[in-house]
């Protein structure tokens, strides 16, 4: 009994141990008797001993467990972790992508971006070709100025450089500003400054050396003696033609502007041992003009002159070789808002167009006598007044019915002996001859917006318009197409173009000669002699006694349009009339060498200086002195002075 249950009792002993460690209750084990220490002892080594494999089994039990029992994630971390690498990879393609296209697609684009903030382009401008009159002189020339610019992107200090420059350039606090802004903005690498400047002052501003801050030479365009500055025209800042025959010819003119390229860092110094490039300009081409400065320069003062003197509001002169077409003067002179005057930059010889008044009579007559209806001493019974079309025409002086010939028609300047004569021919012959004298068409010329004119088609001519075109009504002249209808009389009945422009220099000093004025014969070289001698008479006897000149035979005509106003009638507000003066002739009449045209635009309607024979003509003369000194032009040897004896001294009719 006491061995079993000595050897029971450790057994129970441990069993309730181990029953113990494995969650047993405490109260089974706490029931039994406590053991004496002989038991404790065999009870621990019998312990020792049977809870050794135990533990071992435990032990190998919970590594077995391990091993074959793997982590197992949660369905929402696998979710989560997809998510993230799905991104990561998306964002790599994304990548590539943008380093391709950067690469392939996008790479001309920055590489020019990085080329565009280091190198500098720097312009050298080409000069442009001069222009010189028929003697060589210089009309027009350029003259050195100097142009101010920035490179914003090489401002260091965009404030202090701005006010550094506005103070010496004495710009205002405005400008100053936005020089400021401008500079801050870096957003391009040259900005302009100022333009065209004194170059003391600019050779004062870069001696500075503010970064970003340069100067070039850039030439500006003057005229000499602003003499013919109507006809040569302006340039812009640019150096390009705007008007005149720089607008005209501004590719012949134009140079070809050279580059200066190099690399810089940002503070605008040179890179060491990097490349540049340089391309020298090339200069335009010169202009040689048939104008001689002497004579434009003179024909401008006597205008200036008689036009003050007159009290009118412009005038136009121009001086032509009669043989050639060659163009020696074109004077415009216009009075200002203020009351001055001054030789105007518009060209008024080539732009406006007036109704010519009895200058057009020579056409109409020379016309109807080189048709054979007609000769210089056919006569008709003249009346002073006439009624056409239910119209009173008046004639240009009061006289009763009156036997007068083609010589006196012309000499006395009669309206209606004009009429009377002009009817023996059509309509359609007077308008094909208009045509022929150059009327209603630009000239050879083709200035910048020059005129045509107006002569409507003959099928358009109505009522009245059939009469009053035979004495200078109803169609309408530039003053260079009067002097070259004109100078068909004086050149024996050929028309020759005028011209300008004789030849071009090129950029090696070779002269390259221009082609010679177009011509066409109008008149048969008998007709022209006998106008020539027709209109002697009018200088001699008749409406132009005050363009004679002492020792020289004239031939010309005078003319008086009235000026249709803005209500398309002849009469102003307060009843009266503007008027437009002319006189055209050339000298020696014996052999015509120059043409010279002037005409007076509105002078003083209550004076007697309004007609083309008293305003107009006395220009003529002095103009016709200037001339015939200049060209050393000399009295032929059968100059025939005016007799003292007036054949056509019926009556002392008004100049007109």
């Amino acid at each position: 009994m006491n061995s079993r249950t000595n050897v029971r009792a450790p057994r129970a002993a441990a069993t309730s141990r181990v029953t113990r460690s494995h969650g047993s209750t405490a109260h089974q084990t706490r029931t039994r008797s406590r053991p004496s220490s002989t038991q404790r002892v065999r009870t621990t080594e019998q312990r020792q001993r049977h809870l050794q494999p135990v533990q071992t089994q435990q032990k190998k039990i919970t590594k077995l467990s391990v091993r074959r029992a793997p982590f197992v994630a949660a369905p929402s971390l696998k979710k989560r972790l997809r998510w993230a690498l799905g991104i990561l990879l998306l964002l790599l393609a994304v990548l590539v992508a943008q380093v391709s296209r950067l690469q392939v697609f996008g790479g001309d684009k920055f590489r020019a971006a990085g080329i565009d903030n280091r190198v500098r382009a720097t312009i050298l401008p080409a000069e442009r070709g001069a222009i010189f009159d028929r003697t060589g002189q210089e009309i027009a020339m350029s003259v050195p100025m100097m142009t101010l610019y920035a490179d914003p992107k090489a401002v260091t200090d965009p404030a202090g450089t701005a006010k550094a420059v506005a103070g010496l350039m004495r710009f205002d606090a405005t400008k100053e500003q936005e020089l400021a802004t401008t500079f801050a903005a870096r957003k391009s690498n040259f900005s302009f400054i100022a333009r065209q400047v004194d170059p003391k002052i600019v050779q004062s501003i870069t001696a500075l050396k503010l970064p970003g801050i340069g100067a070039y030479e850039e030439p500006a365009r003057t005229i000499v003696g602003v003499s013919a500055k109507s006809v040569v025209g302006k340039t812009d800042t640019d150096g390009v033609g705007t008007a005149g025959l720089e607008l005209k010819y501004n590719d012949i003119l134009t140079g070809k502007n050279g580059r200066f390229v190099r690399e810089q860092d940002n503070q605008g110094r040179s890179i060491p041992g990097s490349n540049s490039m340089e391309v020298q300009p090339r200069p335009g081409e010169d202009l040689v003009l048939t104008l001689d400065r002497s004579i434009q320069y003179q024909v401008d003062q006597l205008l200036v002159e008689q036009v003050a003197k007159v009290g009118a509001r412009g005038g136009v002169a121009m001086v032509m070789n009669s043989k050639t077409g060659d163009i020696y003067a074109m004077a415009n002179v216009r009075r200002n808002a203020d009351g001055t005057l001054t030789n105007t930059s518009g060209n008024f010889a080539a732009v406006d167009s007036h109704e010519t008044g009895s200058v057009a009579k020579v056409f109409s007559l020379a016309a109807t006598i080189n048709e054979g209806a007609i000769t210089p001493d056919s006569t008709f019974h003249v009346p002073g007044a006439q009624t056409f079309d239910k119209y009173l025409i008046r004639d240009a002086y009061p006289h009763p019915l009156q036997e007068m010939s083609v010589k006196e028609i012309l000499v006395k300047s009669s309206n209606l002996g004009t009429v009377l004569a002009a009817q023996r021919i059509s309509s359609p012959t007077l308008a094909s001859y208009l045509h022929a004298f150059g009327f209603g068409a630009k000239s050879d010329l083709d200035l910048p917006d020059e005129s045509a004119g107006i002569l409507k088609p003959v099928k358009k001519w109505q009522g009245t318009e059939k009469i009053t075109v035979a004495y200078g009504y109803g169609f309408a002249s530039t003053s260079v197409q009067l002097l070259s209808a004109v100078n068909v009389i004086a050149n024996n009945g050929v028309y020759v173009a005028p011209r300008m422009v004789s030849a071009v220099i090129d950029q090696s000093g070779k002269t390259k000669y221009l082609e010679q004025s177009s011509t066409h014969e109008v008149l048969k070289s008998t007709t022209a002699q006998e106008m020539n001698l027709m209109m002697r008479d009018v200088v001699c006897y008749g409406t132009g006694t005050l363009a004679q000149i002492p020792g020289m035979t004239i031939a010309g005509k005078t003319g008086t349009g009235y000026k249709i106003q803005s209500d398309g009638t002849y009469g102003t507000d307060q009843g009266g009339r503007k008027y437009f003066a002319s006189f055209v002739g050339f000298l020696p009449a014996e052999d015509p060498q120059v043409t010279v045209l002037v005409s007076i635009d509105e002078p003083d309607a209550g004076s007697r200086d309004r007609f083309g024979g008293t305003a107009a003509a006395p220009v003529f003369a002095q103009i016709g002195g200037v001339v015939a000194r200049e060209l050393r032009i000399k009295p032929a040897a059968t100059t025939q002075p005016c007799g003292r004896v007036d054949p056509y001294a019926r009556a002392n009719e008004a100049a007109h």
